[in-house]
């Protein structure tokens, strides 16, 4: 097996890995501002510099919308005007979707589906990462719209935006219902006291009838019952939608007339039934961080709601912290930006007002979940409290005999600059310093630290990290971990397997019935320890041959329910160093499943395979074959070999056992 990590702690922060955490994550305009550097003489000046980028960060702006008519003296916009929305749903229901539909409705150019999607994992994947707020206008409105995941491990973007806005969007399929992180989110909102809208979208599917639409309103409305919703948050508006068509309407069709195909009804009811902030434009400016990025020329971008008073470019402010419930001061400095997102571009502003939600430059200490205020406050706003983490793994030095022959970034000061740059702009994860140059990673689950790994290794790092462990609890001597609950749907002759397996999981099964509309389906709903949970979503895929879907989300944390059953079985694990050969495989084929093929490296302890038994055995998948002087025709056989299983990093995180490591590389 793989040797344990050496740890050490370390504290540096370098700029190279600031910067280069800003041409991964914005590097078309890291492009464009290097290449005008390179063709501009050395006599220009830094006026000239700086107003060349000015005009090249607003190229492409909207032109004003009737929105501004609705403006102060100084450009903040009446509050009155203000709508701020966010869109929450569950994974795969349609938010992103949704939010191109209302770019397009408003006018906005969007060069692509999943506008909104802006990391290259997302467009990938087909999965919302980050939350990502926006700025639209309709009818002398301007409606703030934050586009939010729907992955319960990324539950930590939805928590630090809901308090930025007054109003959500839940968006629900209609063919599915409320599902695990619909529940999740939607408690989020109304325990901000937000009035939500029901989106009911998916409508044109030929299975989805009216029916069925009620039967999801009653149980969406039983969801916000249980989930101790106000009366006036009880009486939320139900709207009917096709997000990939287009349209929205507030009575069930699927097939509006051509006039109707449009969002108009959507937006009109959000102007109607979302309140507009409380803010108060004549009080000191403040403003709380929600979401933070860092830029190559502007230093660090904040942004966030702007609570009280009016900001101006040149006003001088302060950043302030919660320190031991006394607000501390950590940086004095000045506006030397003021940007807001419209449609797909950012464009410059000189002034906002309160109710707003806008960015700014010119501060490098503050962070998320701080206040920026004129020199005269001092007293920080509230924070939103964010659920704990309930998995850690450790990240570290790779100190395989591979090591160092594909990344540029392999020391341990390197990888722990790195993650502390996530940490602050990710506040669901925490970084702790280790022994040895190695980190703890805390998060909220498998899939959240298999990108922030994946992220990493695409930037040039080396490391090895280890399998995720569940972070327990004591309360009056007693030991609690979390407990997650798991919908699963499946086809009825895999629910034995599924519940077979499950039961070695420690899983308990809470409710069981027929999918509405869909005949041999059955779905499921369990209540799992989040340690049983890791590494099965591949098996759960093999099991059900790819029909079957499970979500799942944190519930609580509940006493610890004993340890797992069997629920993997041994490794083949390689005891020669250099080049696999086809000849020593042919002859492991039958030990078990292997990962690898002919042609790649090995080295001793690494594992190369699945053993068909429940113990680990050494091989050694390095042998060659043994050439003699005499020629037979009978003697060369004819290697034939069944294709390796070949892992995806987040199978790898749920694959590897207490006592292995997973080696990340450029190549890997």
């Amino acid at each position: 097996m793989a040797a344990p990590i050496l740890l050490r702690s370390l504290y540096s922060s370098t700029r190279k890995s600031a910067s280069s955490f800003y041409r991964s994550t914005s590097p078309s305009l890291y492009s464009s501002f290097t290449s005008f550097y390179s063709s501009s003489s050395s006599s220009r000046s830094f006026l000239h510099r700086f107003s060349y980028f000015s005009r090249a960060f607003s190229a492409a702006a909207p032109s004003p919308s009737a929105a501004t008519s609705a403006t102060s003296p100084c450009g903040a916009l009446d509050p009155s005007r203000l709508r701020n929305v966010a869109v929450i749903a569950h994974v795969d229901h349609g938010k992103t979707t949704l939010m191109d539909r209302l770019l397009r409705q408003c006018g906005a150019d969007i060069p692509h589906e999943r506008a909104m999607d802006s990391i290259t994992l997302e467009r990938e994947r087909g999965i919302t990462i980050a939350s990502k707020v926006t700025s639209i206008s309709w009818k002398e409105n301007e409606l703030n719209m934050v586009d939010t995941p729907g992955h319960a491990d990324f539950g930590g973007e939805v928590e630090r935006v809901v308090g930025m806005v007054e109003g959500a969007v839940l968006v629900v399929d209609a063919g599915e219902g409320p599902l695990a992180q619909t529940k999740f989110v939607l408690a989020k909102a109304l325990k901000y006291g937000l009035r939500p809208i029901l989106l009911l979208n998916k409508v044109d599917r030929p299975a989805v009838t009216e029916e069925m639409c009620d039967e999801v309103e009653s149980l969406v409305f039983d969801l916000f019952a249980n989930l101790g919703a106000t009366e006036e948050q009880l009486d939320f508006p139900v709207l009917y939608a096709s997000a990939k068509e287009g349209w929205a309407s507030t009575t069930f069709t699927k097939d509006p007339p051509a006039e109707l195909k449009n969002m108009s009804e959507l937006l009109d009811a959000i102007v109607s039934h979302v309140p507009p902030p409380n803010a108060n434009t004549d009080a000191p400016f403040q403003m709380l961080v929600s979401m933070m990025e860092k830029d190559f020329y502007l230093g660090r971008i904040l942004t966030g709601r702007v609570y009280t008073g009016v900001v101006r470019v040149g006003d001088r402010v302060h950043g302030l912290r919660n320190k031991d419930s006394v607000a501390e001061k950590i940086e004095d400095g000045k506006v030397v930006k003021l940007m807001k997102k419209k449609g797909t571009n950012m464009v410059l502003t000189e002034c906002a007002g309160a109710g707003d939600i806008i960015s700014m430059a010119g501060l490098a200490t503050p962070s998320i979940g701080h206040t920026v205020a004129t020199a005269e406050v001092m007293s920080v706003l509230p924070t939103v409290e964010l659920d704990p983490p309930t998995i850690s793994m450790t990240f570290g030095v790779n100190d395989s005999p591979l090591a160092g022959r594909d990344g540029t970034h392999l020391t341990g000061g390197r990888i722990g600059d790195r993650l502390m740059a996530e940490a602050e702009t990710n506040l669901a994860i925490n970084v702790l310093p280790g022994l040895s140059e190695s980190f703890e990673v805390q998060g909220r689950g498998e899939l959240q630290l298999g990108i922030l790994i994946e992220n990493m290794r695409r930037e040039g790092f080396e490391l090895s990290v280890s399998p995720p462990k569940v972070m327990y609890k004591t309360e009056n001597g007693q030991r609690l971990e979390p407990i997650e609950e798991v919908t699963i749907e499946v086809n009825d002759e895999h629910v034995g397997l599924v519940m077979e397996a499950l039961s070695h999981r420690r899983a308990e099964v809470t409710d069981m019935g027929p999918v509405s509309g869909a005949v041999g389906r059955t779905r499921l709903t369990l209540t799992c320890p989040s340690r049983g949970l890791v590494g099965y979503r591949s098996v759960f895929s093999s099991d059900t041959r790819g029909t079957g879907f499970m979500h799942r989300a944190f519930l609580s944390y509940e006493k610890f329910r004993g340890p797992l059953g069997n629920v993997r079985k041994g490794v083949l694990v390689s005891m020669g160093f250099g080049t696999i050969t086809a000849h020593a495989l042919m002859s492991l084929e039958a030990r078990g499943i292997l990962f690898v093929s002919p042609g790649m490296e090995a080295y001793d302890g690494m594992i190369v395979g699945e053993h068909s038994r429940d113990t680990d055995l050494d091989v050694n998948p390095v042998r060659a074959k043994e050439l003699t002087n005499i020629r037979a025709a009978t003697k060369d056989e004819n290697v034939k070999l069944s294709p390796p299983r070949l892992m995806t990093l987040e199978e790898a995180i749920g694959y590897v056992a207490s006592d292995e490591l997973i080696e990340v590389s450029f190549s890997s």
